[in-house]
């Protein structure tokens, strides 16, 4: 644990040392940090909001029931008007803006974590699904976008003899 000098206050070096769970020198965790940050440089990382088209991306969730695939899609802030989405072929393509983030005039950020700008998700859908308007919905619905699709019911596999 680290110790305390006359002041009652804990010194620089111990008080790194104090959160540092693994016992590692601060030299240690510098290194790490370091090595940290160069892998999120790199070009494969996941941990950037955009992809390779500069489109940032869509967190989603996606489950079904016994009748039905569900996505929900966290779209906070996104006004209905700027949702686009579309299916074809088992694919599901959901695309929109995020407003908001353009017209700040500042000198200095000292933290970035929104993203604003365009953004997509394409997905492929794990069971079939029914394409047809009548047999899908969806609603915005404080912040999430609920998309629930009627899944198709497939046959049983059929033997097929060889001849």
């Amino acid at each position: 644990m680290a110790k305390k000098d006359e002041d009652n206050l804990l010194l620089e070096d111990e008080l790194a040392a104090a959160f540092l769970d693994d016992g590692a020198t601060i030299e240690e965790a510098e290194m790490e940090e370091s090595l940290a940050s160069k892998v999120a440089d790199t070009p494969d990382w996941d941990g950037d909001d955009e992809d390779e088209d500069g489109l940032g991306t869509l967190a989603v969730d996606l489950y079904e029931t016994s009748s039905e695939l569900i996505v929900r899609a966290r779209t906070a802030g996104v006004n209905k008007d700027d949702l686009d989405v579309s299916i074809a072929d088992n694919i599901l393509t959901i695309r929109g803006t995020l407003a908001g983030g353009d017209d700040v005039d500042a000198e200095n950020y000292h933290l970035q974590e929104c993203y604003w700008g365009e953004f997509e998700r394409v997905l492929e859908l794990p069971v079939p699904v029914s394409e047809e308007p009548e047999d899908i919905k969806a609603k915005l619905e404080q912040g999430v976008l609920i998309i629930r699709f009627k899944k198709l019911k497939t046959d049983n596999a059929k033997k097929i003899s060889i001849g």
